[in-house]
């Protein structure tokens, strides 16, 4: 990023962000916020007490005050609050032992019918090594009811300045990739100012601890893990990445009791569920944990027999990639929220659900298809209503209404529910230009037609890019990308049905009374030549 852009983003942030303390170096936070409770999350630089302050009034005149002890400053402290109003706007500040001070705010969702209006945001993927988070710079003066980090909140199997390893090991490397992520680069600290603004929600894809990991896999079938337990999710490696994520986010530590399934049972558990009133239900979903071990890679499209073969294996019912307690769970939620007259519900899945396609098919939904058509039919057989499934992963945005089928080469069923994928916060290149290297490697394209990719302005590089997933869906039955023609009662007001040349994070806004869902993607350009985040699609959605 140049110099110039840096400081246009410090000088955006710093009109509407309070001085941070370099006592408390990775900022303040506020997570897993419900109508009575909250986690708040800090981390000092120096060992003693930890004072906070929590607060309706922002002078906090009356607040609560507690302590936290800290003897490890590797270890951030969180403090459990309990017994909170619903529907109120929360201030909280935290001094550090040498007296520094950073304060934050955050929401308790309502409780009651009415839809009233709601606003968040969604994005994943930060890399240590592209910072600072420039597409955030306007998320954290959003006014935003909460924010949700969809996974690989680090890249523990990339190299990076704090951490120059090829795989982090150790716990104090898994620690030092969240501290990076999370701390001021440039004068910016684009996480770290938006997490002391809103409530947050998060979850891990894979590379919290390495890349395409599958939790509910043998040891044995990974060489990257030891042979610690049965399933990868017992091992050291797991083990540390994990411990170092819910140290770092502001979450809480619920654990699942004897489930029946022991790639469950005792485990720590990511899924958690919130309702705000009227307008909508949300389900945080951690689709890494307790996945089965992933089909052999597609390598030759246009081979009728291994295409056939890993659709066939994908529609194994004894595949999971949610485990089945997570399943029943996910499918109970969403039933439940119909049957409370929620308008929408928004389904937190780190990788899509939406059919790409068969390229690197095998680490996504479209690897464990038996299980996706089960999710998608109880949608569709209870009819439930205004379900939409929110990823990331893909580091672009890719909107698509969904279909299943119950079985490989059996007819395509629609759905009224829809996906959008959300773009990464900073990451080496977005989605556009991987699948168009991806298409270049496999033949799939002409020197003459990447040059002409290549000179298209952004709209026409989306476009392109639109295009060969079309041309990779469409031989399969499956949708093309877009709501048009769907069940789905969709206007794009700007831009198109997708956004994949931009970093950036994806809003989300109710209309009060209406119900009228608002969907907009915000992005910069890759060089960072523009700030803050501009536009890049959007369109609204009616509620059925």
């Amino acid at each position: 990023m140049k110099l110039a852009c840096i400081l246009v983003a410090a000088a955006l942030l710093g009109a509407a962000v309070h001085a941070q303390s370099p006592d408390l170096p990775q900022r303040v936070a506020a997570g897993d916020v419900g109508p009575n409770s909250a986690v708040l999350w800090a981390r000092s630089a120096t060992a003693g007490t930890l004072t906070f302050r929590v607060s309706t009034d922002p002078t906090f005149v009356g607040a609560t005050v507690r302590t936290a002890e800290v003897l490890d400053t590797t270890l951030p402290a969180k403090l459990f609050l309990r017994n909170l109003l619903p529907g109120t706007t929360y201030h909280y500040q935290v001094q550090s032992p040498l007296g520094g001070i950073d304060t934050g705010v955050f929401k308790t969702p309502r409780v009651g019918g009415g839809v009233q209006g709601l606003r968040f945001g969604v994005s994943g993927d930060s890399r240590g090594d592209f910072l600072p988070a420039g597409s955030l710079s306007n998320a954290a003066t959003a006014d935003l009811d909460f924010f949700v980090m969809l996974g690989d909140t680090i890249y523990a199997d990339v190299p990076s300045p704090l951490v120059p390893v090829a795989q982090c090991t150790n716990l104090f490397e898994f620690r030092d990739k969240h501290i990076e992520v999370l701390s001021t680069f440039a004068g910016v600290n684009g996480i770290g100012d938006l997490r002391r603004s809103t409530a947050f929600w998060v979850s891990i894809d894979d590379h919290e601890v390495t890349n395409d990991f599958a939790g509910g896999a043998a040891p044995a079938s990974d060489p990257r893990f030891d042979l610690t337990g049965a399933y990868i999710n017992e091992t050291n490696l797991y083990l540390n990445g994990l411990r170092a994520f819910t140290e770092y986010m502001p979450t809480a530590r619920p654990s699942y009791g004897q489930t029946g399934d022991p790639r469950t049972a005792f485990k720590r558990k990511l899924y958690r569920k919130m309702s705000y009133g009227s307008d909508a239900a949300l389900m945080v979903l951690d689709a890494r944990s307790f996945r089965d071990q992933p089909l052999p890679t597609v390598t030759n499209l246009n081979d009728p027999a291994q295409v056939f073969g890993f659709l066939a294996a994908s529609y194994n019912p004894a595949r999971t990639m949610l485990g089945r307690v997570q399943v029943d769970e996910l499918k109970a939620d969403l039933l439940a929220a119909e049957q409370a007259g929620t308008t929408w519900k928004f389904v937190m899945i780190p990788e899509p659900i939406q059919n790409l396609g068969l390229v690197a098919a095998q680490d996504r939904y479209e690897g464990y298809a038996a299980e996706r058509a089960e999710i998608l039919a109880h949608v569709s057989a209870n009819n439930i209503r205004n379900v939409v499934f929110v990823a990331a992963d893909v580091h672009g945005t890719v909107v698509n209404n969904l279909t299943f089928a119950a079985g490989p080469g059996q007819p395509q069923q629609a759905t009224s529910a829809f996906e959008i994928t959300t773009g990464s916060i900073s990451y080496n290149q977005p989605f556009g230009p991987t699948v168009v290297g991806l298409a270049a490697a496999l033949g799939l394209l002409s020197p003459a037609q990447i040059a002409f990719y290549q000179s298209l302005p952004l709209a026409g590089k989306d476009a392109f890019v639109q295009t060969l997933i079309d041309q990779q869906v469409a031989p399969l039955g499956y949708d093309t990308v877009g709501l048009a023609g769907s069940p789905i009662n969709a206007t794009l007001t700007a831009g198109g049905w997708s956004a994949t040349h931009t970093f950036g994070w994806t809003e989300f806004e109710v209309a009060p009374g209406t119900g009228e869902l608002t969907v907009t993607t915000w992005g910069v350009l890759p060089t960072a030549t523009t700030l803050p985040p501009f536009i890049v699609s959007s369109f609204t959605v009616t509620p059925q």
